[in-house]
């Protein structure tokens, strides 16, 4: 059985839901007959690139909060988060766009590592002081997680590399029906939409299994939205 999660680095729901369905995939008996793949969603695509802004500062902007509140906002994902065994800052993160990230991604995937870098993009991003947004950490990350430096050096100088798989993820996220991610798709034929408690994606893996419809979660999970909202608790 094959399992897709669209999702975007920049998103804490999707770090979240990732350790999530993780914990989920290993209490599914078939576990090792699952294949994960990753897909791309920006949830900036305009963004420019290059051009940073401190995430505290985007969510009071966004939210038309303080900045004191924006990082109460903060805390309460971060909770859930470290709930998860996760590390997250909640202060020094910076946010921007992401299409780069999702190229190198593209990369490891073609050379079989890419969940290797997207965990460790994702711990750079929400848990360490390395930001995602420069080259240079970018690189750094691509070599620990095995892929060649001068190959990922390449890839990031050259634009287009990669660029229309990344679009090709996104049109097949819309054509879905996917407003938010993470999204998870169980064999194209069940989807699971934000960052749902383990037991769910457990649920959800032996109901696809078993040939039969993946029912409605019992309530609305977490998420981020194509304008980059994500759901956070308005404190």
């Amino acid at each position: 059985m094959r399992v897709e999660i669209w999702s975007d680095i920049a998103c804490p729901w999707c770090y979240i839901g990732k350790a999530r369905f993780t914990k989920g995939l290993a209490e599914f008996a078939h576990r090792d007959e699952v294949e994960v793949v990753f897909r791309s969603f920006e949830l900036d695509p305009n963004g420019p690139k290059g051009v940073t802004a401190p995430v505290v500062e985007m969510l009071a902007k966004k939210y038309g909060r303080t900045l004191d509140e924006a990082r109460g906002m903060e805390e309460h994902v971060a909770a859930s988060a470290r709930a998860e065994g996760l590390t997250y800052r909640t202060e020094g993160r910076d946010h921007g766009n992401t299409f780069d990230i999702h190229r190198l991604l593209h990369l490891a995937d073609a050379r079989g590592r890419q969940e290797e870098l997207l965990d460790l993009a994702f711990r750079a991003n929400f848990g360490e002081e390395r930001s995602v947004f420069d080259p240079e950490v970018l690189i750094a990350l691509a070599v620990e997680a095995g892929l060649d430096e001068a190959e990922a050096r390449a890839v990031l100088a050259d634009g287009s590399a990669y660029a229309d798989e990344v679009r090709a993820d996104e049109r097949e996220a819309a054509e879905l029906g996917a407003n938010a991610v993470p999204f998870f798709v169980l064999d194209r034929r069940y989807g699971i939409s934000g960052g749902q408690p383990a037991e769910v994606f457990t649920r959800a893996l032996e109901q696809a299994w078993a040939g039969r419809e993946v029912g409605e979660p019992a309530a609305a999970a977490d998420a981020c939205e194509p304008d980059g909202a994500c759901t956070v608790p308005q404190v």
